[in-house]
């Protein structure tokens, strides 16, 4: 029996998430851990799950991903743009919907470097009159 498996990469700040969609009953593994053992809050929970239930295919696919870098969130949402790069290969006719909740734009927001004579970014030494 073929198995078809379907690929997206995700980025979000410092996250990089490879992900492989397959046909199959909705099992999320994230970096060989279950959905529940890698991600403690449901709000984490709900943001990767996101581009199944916008095109309506919640139970329908197994995920596979391999995610580093960042923190919890950063992954979180790098994994959803993964998925939601790999549905568009699965079916074109998703990406009207995924394109309108925002899914299929890499977010490009990242820390601000720090500036010479500085703190930090934008924090300046403290001032004091004397």
């Amino acid at each position: 029996m073929t198995t078809n498996r379907y690929y997206g990469t995700g980025r979000r700040k410092k996250s990089v998430a490879r992900v492989y969609i397959y046909n199959g009953t909705g099992n999320i593994t994230i970096n060989k851990r279950s959905l529940d053992d890698y991600v403690g809050l449901e709000t984490l929970k709900k943001i990767i799950r996101q581009p199944f239930s916008v095109t309506k295919t919640d139970g329908k696919f197994d995920v596979l991903v391999n995610v580093y870098g960042g923190g919890t969130t950063g992954q979180a949402g790098a994994i959803r743009h993964g998925i939601a790069r790999a549905l568009l290969q699965v079916d074109k006719s998703y990406r009207p919907l995924l394109k309108r909740d925002g899914l299929l734009t890499r977010d490009p927001r990242m820390k601000e470097r720090k500036k010479y004579g500085l703190k930090a970014a934008r924090r300046a030494p403290q001032f004091s009159k004397r």
